[in-house]
């Protein structure tokens, strides 16, 4: 039968077989009966290549396939034109996904012996690995990411087999680590592992940044990016994505917004970069996890919205038309297609939309095409890694619906296979690149102006591994140059990789053309702020505050580094001119910790600053800067905000008491408390009584409220409100014990282990009156799921988050919420497995996951 109606499928006996990602009770309807599937058969490497349709100005070659290469899942370019790649042999070998710990996965060097563009061998330099995943290529050696280590692994006699290993991190990918047995997850795992521009090795889905220096590791904590793949622009701006949200990006470097830890709505990493979800793929998507579900697929069988998006790349070669050049590339395995997004760029914002109405960059009518990966090639070509094989979904959210057409339609069958292929552009003849790991310092420096942005990466590494003094004075020269800003660029990050880059380097590059340069310069230069120069280097950095808003916002990053009180009133004057810049105030009060108070006073004194058709961006910030005070819980910048209250006009006076009650209260249950004891203040507060006296009823309110937030000498007790968090009984203790572990694999992918949520993944738990509020409400959640839009501390997600009735029982979801509302300060009532068994046993047939709407309607 060459065809079979989708409809047939979603009777069969299989229906009823209970699966990992099934919801207790839902019945997975059949498709549309219009719809008929064609058979989707193995294709060999070269009929798959008749498969694929792309703009008629680009075409498409194969450069490796089985048996040289399987199931390959990542892959990085050496310096001489070889792939190394990373086979994940042992995902899903069958439909059960059991054996997934044997080690089976493997790293193997393919290599073009007679240069015409295709891979004729392949060695394998390491094998016996569990489900490896990630790989980075650093001073001769080979970081490989095997969960839950990170192994740095060496060839010592030139036969591309690794001889020796030694361990760097042991806490990389914990949640696929094996030991987990059935609950590793390999779909919520880190991977990534990218040198960029700043000389740090950034990952997906991992919380630690990681950088070589002579021969050592160091470490550093960051936050948490994405999903499945990372990349960079020419700028070193950082990007990547998640599986139902397509790109998203660190407009800017997000180390710096850390730094305040009473500033916790930072803007300018994680940004959502892409607002449509929307895709378009060439041929009928009915194998996805979740297609029964309305608006799953469209009616005509395609996909409708991004499912599995991954893989991210932002092109910097230079085969392809200048167009393209930063345009980011998006995998969609589960759509079978490649999206090609415009990113704009205005005042240091960044927007990304599809390059195409209505259609996609490159689609397959092979339904096996598992785009996966996507990388810049030492050639200026596209490269895109195609783990190629019918079943991508994982055990742990199978349904039933995927797993009975799977197994109909013999798609689980054969595993094994991969292919990466090179996508180009007709009118341009490929480059053949020539062995960088050969090359002196000299030629390595040359390549720094490489229009190939891979070409100019690669030789900034090398050069950052040798630590050559010799190339110091080339690179000087080079950073002079204004006629080549990538060169300009790379010289700058290299010599700082190197130990550094002299001021007067520094400052010459501060006069370059390149906005991006002079964005660089200042960033570098904060190396010198704390030396004997500091002073005259403050005073040069200061110069930029009336620049483009793009250099302004990292001189705003910049100047938070500095406690001169100059710095601060440059700080002001940037706030002042910029508050409606979507990041640059968040720039600002990330590096104002202990200072936020001063900020405000200079703001105020300022006073003309912000006009009436404004007051939409000034009075947030005058929230914030509260808030941050608030937290802080010192009793002198306290005292100082309710002195300045008089100068303000009601607005300003709200948006102060607003930012006060934020940071003292949370809201539980629909309700203001007092999230900690009472502050201690040397003496009344006057100014708090008169506020409370307003006639403005608003700012009357908060005032009154706020007393209950302080305690001074012979202020009356019975004002006092003190709430004693009950102990914790020592089975309740033991329960909390076992719902950290399960946090930590069950949810601390998406959430995180801090609960602070991922950008574009999962909202915070942390202070969320979500996860503190209502307990039948978050076992209902816990139970079956959640559906956006949903408001968590003043932030809008749309989510779409998998129960965990069938996972888990009523002991283990018990002990997760119960370790939710008491870690992080949360002072919440434990959750008993009672409790969870009686909201299961309401809804014994609930198909559907909960939305804001049917939790607020529940008595």
């Amino acid at each position: 039968m060459k065809y079979l109606s989708i409809a047939l499928i979603g009777l069969l006996p299989w229906a009823t077989m209970a699966q990992n990602g099934d919801k207790r009770g839902e019945q997975q309807a059949p498709l549309p009966e219009h719809l008929v599937l064609p058979p989707s058969p193995p294709l060999s490497p070269e009929d798959a290549l008749a498969s694929f349709t792309l703009p008629p100005e680009f075409g498409i070659e194969l450069v490796a396939s089985e048996p040289l290469v399987g199931d390959p899942v990542a892959m990085e370019f050496d310096p001489d034109g070889r792939i190394w790649v990373v086979e994940m042999r042992g995902y899903m070998p069958n439909i059960n996904g059991t054996d997934e710990d044997k080690p089976v996965g493997r790293v193997v060097v393919l290599e073009d012996t007679d240069a015409d563009g295709r891979m004729d061998k392949s060695t394998v330099f390491l094998d016996k690995l569990v489900m490896p995943r990630a790989i980075a290529l650093i001073d001769g050696g080979v970081v490989v990411a095997e969960p839950p280590r990170l192994w740095f692994c060496k060839d010592t006699n030139g036969d591309l087999k690794c001889d020796e290993r030694s361990e760097i991190a042991n806490d990389y990918a914990t949640q696929n680590d094996p030991k987990h047995g059935a609950r590793s997850n390999p779909e919520h795992a880190s991977n990534g592992l990218m040198w960029a521009m700043d000389n740090w090795i950034y990952s997906a889905n991992h919380d630690v940044q990681f950088r070589y220096e002579g021969g050592h590791w160091i470490r550093q904590a960051t936050y948490s990016r994405g999903q499945w793949g990372i990349s960079q622009d020419n700028a070193g701006r950082i990007y990547f994505n998640s599986n139902s949200d397509q790109l998203r990006g660190d407009v800017v470097p997000a180390a710096y917004l850390t730094r305040n830890p009473h500033f916790t709505n930072a803007r300018g990493a994680g940004v959502r970069l892409a607002s449509s979800q929307e895709v378009w793929p060439s041929r009928i998507n009915p194998g996805v996890n979740r297609g029964y579900r309305p608006g799953t697929l469209r009616e005509d069988g395609r996909l409708h919205k991004y499912t599995g998006a991954c893989g991210p790349v932002i092109y910097r070669g230079n085969q392809f038309p200048a167009s393209y050049l930063g345009n980011a590339f998006v995998c969609e395995p589960t759509g079978n297609m490649v999206r090609r997004n415009l990113i704009t760029e205005k005042h240091g914002s960044l927007e990304a939309n599809n390059a195409y109405h209505e259609m996609e960059f490159l689609t397959s009518s092979d339904e096996r095409f598992r785009p996966v990966n996507a990388f810049n090639g030492p050639d200026g070509t596209l490269y895109i890694v195609d783990f190629y094989r019918g079943l991508i979904q994982h055990r742990i959210y199978l349904t039933s619906f995927l797993r009975g057409q799977i197994e109909d339609r013999g798609l689980q069958e054969p595993i094994g296979l991969g292919r990466i292929y090179r996508v180009y552009h007709r009118g341009k003849d490929r480059q053949t690149a020539p062995a960088m790991s050969s090359m002196n310092s000299a030629e390595l420096a040359a390549q720094l102006s490489h229009p190939n942005g891979w070409s100019r990466s690669v030789a900034q590494r090398l050069l950052v591994e040798r630590r050559d003094a010799s190339i110091v004075p080339t690179l000087n020269a080079m950073v002079t140059n204004n006629r080549q800003p990538h060169a300009q660029l790379h010289a700058l990050w290299t010599l700082d990789g190197m130990g550094g880059a002299e001021w007067s380097v520094i400052e010459t590059a501060l006069n370059a053309t390149s906005p991006k340069v002079r964005s660089a310069a200042i960033r570098v230069a904060e190396a010198h702020l704390a030396g004997s120069l500091g002073p005259a280097v403050l005073e040069r950095l200061i110069s930029h505050q009336f620049d483009l808003p793009e250099v302004q916002l990292q001189l705003a990053l910049t100047l938070g580094q500095s406690n001169d009180p100059k710095a601060l009133e440059a700080m002001a004057g940037m706030l002042s001119r910029h508050h409606e810049h979507p990041y640059l105030p968040s720039a600002i009060l990330s590096g104002l910790h202990g200072r936020e108070a001063d900020m405000l006073d200079l703001l105020i004194t300022r006073g003309s600053w912000w006009r009436p058709e404004s007051l939409a961006t000034s009075a947030p910030i005058y929230s914030e800067l509260a808030q941050c005070i608030m937290r802080s819980r010192a009793s002198h910048p306290l005292v100082q905000v309710f002195a300045s209250m008089n100068a303000l006009d009601t607005t300003h006076q709200k948006a102060l008491l607003e930012g006060l009650r934020a940071g003292a209260f949370k809201k539980s249950q629909g309700k203001w408390v007092l999230s900690g004891d009472p502050i201690e203040l040397p003496s009344s507060l006057p100014e708090l009584l008169t506020l409370a006296s307003s006639k403005d009823q608003g700012v009357a309110e908060l005032a009154v409220m706020l007393a209950d937030a302080f305690i001074w000498p012979g202020k009356a007790n019975t004002l006092i409100k003190l709430t004693k968090t009950e102990p914790l009984t020592q089975v309740q203790q033991e329960r909390f014990e076992a719902g950290k572990a399960l946090y930590t694999f069950t949810c601390g992918a998406c959430h995180q282990p801090h609960g602070m949520g991922q950008e574009g993944l999962a909202p915070p738990l942390k202070d969320s009156d979500w996860a503190t509020g209502s307990e039948q409400n978050m076992i209902r959640i816990a139970l079956h799921g959640l559906q956006g839009p949903i408001e968590v501390l003043g932030k809008q997600w749309e989510l779409m988050m998998p129960g965990l009735a069938t996972a888990l029982d009523d002991d283990q979801i018990a002990s997760i919420l119960t370790y939710v509302r008491r870690e992080w300060g949360h002072t919440a009532t434990p959750i008993d497995p009672n409790e969870v068994k009686a909201i299961r046993d309401l809804y014994p047939g609930r198909e559907d996951l909960w939305t804001v709407k049917d939790l607020s309607q529940i008595p």
